[in-house]
């Protein structure tokens, strides 16, 4: 099994200047060799692979003494991502000619250092301390929470990147999997909402933080005042980290929120009795949804596609089994105690009153009960 786990650096002013150092040169790398492969198509030649890309590199260095301060791998990794990006490239214009691919197809772009500072990727020798990360070239570097990381498992990458003037690094950790137990509890339906993230059959209700909409007007007034600075000077780099560090706090909120909730209703600590055995999602058509113009804010700020996959990963590691409901099942028009279909029903109808038994129930627990009727 293969894992991955994520950890916010303490770094101190060297460290940081480092860390910058190896970022630029992975970025230099992508960019070299995107370079250079456009050149080589052009002039009808075979294009270099990431090996030759990087057997040109090393021919640079004695003219270039700015590389012998990073580690290999910064180049290595940048040019290997780039490969990684055609590879899907190609893929996706594949797709689009058998007409199973609709987007676009994302042709590689130049990475600029003006939009973000990007990271690198390490691979060798790389240890892991209760308090610490060893890293080639970088050192020592300490963890701002201890006793995360495995100490005993085998580590093939580590990746340093920075967001929001704060620099994180994720391991990727190869571990045995152990097979885990079968739940025994009860099934569960789960109902998304907007106005509630999540409606279960079992009565329980997980708010919706509402994380976007609550910073929305002060997430404005930042923005303008960074578009308002002139371009590079020092107030605009200041307001472009005030910017960045709102949007990162945003995204943290509604995160947290979303691992708390799927952690609850997945329930992977607690006995296999009280775990559910079965969990129901809906299967809803999510970029249909953000079509609609007055309710795409609103429910990309809820995260239903996080969620939903939160919900298979957590759910397989439990031992749940998760099972999704067809986008086309009328769950929430279908009374749960008799089963009378309102076809009249609308969005705005958030009580569900059966015109056939007069059962008045809240519209998403009828649905989450819906839902949970499906897996018998």
């Amino acid at each position: 099994m293969v894992r991955g786990y994520r950890g916010e650096l303490d770094l101190n002013n060297a460290q940081k200047t480092r860390c910058r150092k190896h970022a630029g040169a992975a970025r230099w790398a992508y960019n070299y060799g995107l370079r250079r492969k456009q050149e080589t198509y052009k002039a009808g030649q075979k294009t270099p692979t990431a090996i030759d890309l990087h057997r040109e590199i090393n021919a640079l260095k004695p003219s270039e003494p700015w590389m012998y301060a990073v580690s290999k791998c910064a180049f290595q990794e940048g040019l290997r991502d780039l490969d990684a990006a055609f590879k899907h490239f190609f893929r996706k214009c594949r797709l689009k000619k058998e007409g199973t691919w609709k987007g676009k197809c994302g042709y590689p772009r130049y990475k600029s250092r003006k939009k973000a500072i990007g990271g690198a990727r390490f691979t060798g020798s790389i240890r892991v301390f209760p308090d610490a990360i060893q890293l080639p070239r970088l050192g020592r570097l300490r963890l701002k929470e201890h006793g995360y990381f495995p100490l005993n498992g085998k580590i093939s990458s580590a990746t340093i990147h920075e967001q929001a003037g704060r620099w994180f690094v994720s391991i990727c950790v190869h571990e045995e999997a152990k097979a885990p137990q079968p739940a025994a509890g009860d099934v569960i339906g789960v109902d998304l909402g907007i106005k509630r993230l999540a409606t279960l059959s079992d009565g329980r209700t997980f708010e919706n933080l509402k994380a976007l909409r609550k910073k929305i007007t002060a997430l404005k007034r930042t923005s303008r005042h960074h578009g308002r600075k002139v371009k590079g000077s020092r107030n605009r780099q200041k307001a472009k980290q005030r910017l960045s560090r709102m949007h990162a706090r945003i995204a943290n909120v509604r995160n947290d929120a979303l691992h708390q909730a799927t952690a609850q209703i997945v329930a992977r600590t607690k006995p296999d009795a009280e775990r559910p055995r079965v969990i129901v999602l809906e299967d809803l058509h999510i970029a249909g949804m953000l079509k609609n113009r007055q309710l795409a804010r609103a429910i990309a700020d809820v995260g239903m596609y996080e969620f939903k996959r939160q919900i298979l990963y957590k759910a397989e590691q439990a031992g749940v089994q998760v099972l999704l409901a067809s986008r086309w099942e009328p769950s929430s028009k279908t009374c749960s105690w008799c089963g009378w279909v309102n076809e009249a029903l609308t969005l705005s109808d958030r009580v569900f009153v059966c015109l056939e038994c007069g059962s008045v129930q809240d519209r998403d627990a009828n649905a989450a009960r819906n839902l949970a009727a499906l897996a018998q």
